[in-house]
């Protein structure tokens, strides 16, 4: 539909926007070392000639990026072992830096155990499917007819609807939509869209029309009552149930990131 090609091309304006106003360096305080020059001037070759691929997708042009590519990877991994060698004698006791590094180092990660059916193993996409398909199992709907207070609360429910008057969709404005944002929290991370709060809450300081495409947005969902697929997506991350099995899809809650 016309509302998903516009929200696309609208989210799409938002993150060049974000890219272009972002500042691609380190913040001052940053403790890391820095990348030596040499490497650096690698990688920005790297991102030339990819960039240059990705516009004419000339297959010699691609082969001609894999060598930096390699060459970049292989310079990383020797600096970045180079760093870790000479990590231990820059440890102190005094500034907790040791404790840190033994801390990190002392701490047994969990493994994720593997998620079977009965008589099966799962793999990482059949996992993706055991976990909704048992979700779906736990919520079917009542079938059982014969129960008299579950035919009583649907023909309520039923009747109420039909009674009820139709009214017109009630619209939402720019003040409302200014208002839902000054609300939202910087420190949330973005959903799938990769746009951040921090970023919406901007649009009120750059005037009406960023946000009044916001409201025409909103208004067209209610009105045509079909809501964008791009806005479809989330993260749902699987929670183990404390005291069940790990392994059996159903021993796992879900909460949702974005």
């Amino acid at each position: 539909m016309a509302i998903d090609t516009f929200v696309e091309n609208y989210s799409g304006t938002v993150l060049k926007a974000l890219a272009e106003s972002t500042t691609k360096r380190r913040p001052r305080d940053d403790a890391r070392p820095p990348i030596p020059a040499g490497i650096q001037d690698e990688i920005r070759l790297k991102n030339r000639l990819r960039r240059r691929w990705q516009i004419i997708r000339d297959p010699a042009l691609e082969a001609e990026v894999s060598l930096p590519q390699r060459s970049v990877t292989r310079r990383l991994n020797e600096w970045r072992n180079d760093q870790w060698s000479a990590t231990p004698e820059s440890l102190d006791p005094e500034d907790q830096s040791l404790w840190r590094m033994t801390k990190g180092v002392m701490r047994v990660r969990t493994p994720t155990p593997t998620l079977v059916t009965p008589g099966e193993s799962l793999s990482d996409s059949e996992k993706s499917e055991a976990l909704p398909d048992n979700l779906e199992s736990q919520f079917q709907p009542v079938t059982d007819l014969l129960v008299p207070a579950v035919i009583e609360t649907v023909d309520v429910g039923l009747n109420s609807y039909f009674m009820t008057p139709a009214s017109e969709t009630k619209l939402t404005n720019p003040e409302e939509v200014q208002e839902a944002i000054r609300g939202l929290k910087v420190s949330k991370a973005p959903g799938p869209n990769g746009i951040p709060n921090r970023a919406l809450k901007r649009y009120p300081e750059q005037g009406l029309e960023a946000v009044s495409l916001l409201v025409l947005i909103f208004n067209a969902i209610l009105l045509i009552h079909h809501f964008p697929t791009l806005w479809k997506h989330a993260r749902v991350i699987s929670i183990l149930k404390p005291g069940k099995d790990p392994t059996l899809p159903s021993s796992y809650s879900f909460g949702q990131v974005w």
